[in-house]
């Protein structure tokens, strides 16, 4: 496998791919997620169709069913059904508006509250879309369907930092600098009036997504973490397959050898293959366990010997 270099480091092809999403954000990650998910999802659609059906069971398989009924067969659909979209186009447009809303989001949030964010809106814009199939008579006449795509989980984000800093500015292409609330107004008032145009339920998911977002921040404001719950989940589920690595004895040894005195550790020269082992330790430790978990002598030896390549 070649050696690749990054900000200096020599790494190898795994290890730069390690680097990179470990480096990543959620907001990154996220839209990363969606995109692979849908290449993946038409590539098994292109198959399916060469070999003469029209029908994707992976697709029904990920989507959010009408039906309450049908939900309890598939529950991981509350969820996955927001990381599968339907057309080039429609990803297209929920990433954009992901990456303008969650851009801003950062500012002021988390990461991970982005996360929390992003599923609350999926699981709110979800039941909206199943209670409306139940219990409006608009929906009675119609016939059985479900529902993809992240537009639910956009606008919880979208809404939840325009209910923090409605006034905040961004700069859109031709159209100059919008404050972050017109932009939002503009999406409500677009899925309101699309209502009985088409995809009503669609649309009624997209306003749950907003109202949870709205709320949620409203919520935080007051000091409630409503979403706290998430997060939580995730980690006790990280920690069944996460285990966290012992350090080895070896690699402290030699990094204490060349710390333990700096004036020392400028005059000593340290051959490359040498180096190249270290930087090889502290690499395999920031795959087994985050770029954080390196202590300062480790983060500063990287960085030096990123300098000397």
């Amino acid at each position: 496998m070649g050696l690749i270099k990054i900000d200096g480091i020599r790494m190898t092809t795994r290890q730069q791919l390690i680097y990179k999403y470990k480096t990543a954000s959620i907001l990154e990650k996220l839209i990363v997620l969606n995109v692979i998910l849908f290449v993946f999802t038409y590539l098994v659609r292109t198959i399916l169709f060469l070999m003469g059906t029209e029908a994707n069971p992976l697709i029904e398989w990920l989507a959010f069913p009408q039906s309450l009924s049908d939900l309890i067969f598939k529950p991981w659909s509350i969820i996955t059904y927001a990381f599968i979209h339907g057309d080039i186009w429609h990803i297209i447009f929920n990433m954009l508006i992901l990456h303008l809303g969650g851009s801003q989001f950062l500012i002021y949030y988390s990461g991970k509250r982005l996360l929390n964010y992003y599923i609350m809106g999926a699981i709110f814009g979800a039941l909206i879309y199943t209670l409306s199939y139940s219990l409006l008579p608009a929906f009675s006449s119609l016939s059985k369907g479900y529902i993809i795509g992240a537009s639910a989980s956009v606008m919880a984000v979208l809404i939840g930092v325009t209910t923090k800093v409605p006034n905040a500015q961004i700069r859109l292409f031709f159209l100059g600098n919008l404050k972050l609330w017109w932009i939002a107004a503009f999406f409500l008032v677009s899925d309101i009036v699309q209502i009985p145009l088409g995809n009503a339920g669609g649309h009624l998911s997209h306003l749950g997504g907003a109202l949870i977002g709205f709320l949620y921040t409203k919520q935080l404001d007051k000091g409630n973490d409503i979403g706290k719950w998430i997060e939580n989940t995730i980690a006790s589920f990280q920690s069944f397959f996460v285990s966290k690595p012992k350090p080895k004895k070896t690699t402290k040894v030699k990094m204490k050898t060349v710390y333990k005195n700096k004036s020392y550790a400028k005059k000593t020269t340290i051959n490359k293959s040498e180096k190249q082992k270290q930087i090889d330790a502290i690499l395999d430790k920031i795959s087994n366990s985050g770029y954080e978990s390196l202590s300062k002598e480790e983060k500063d030896f990287l960085f030096n010997a990123g300098k000397d390549l």
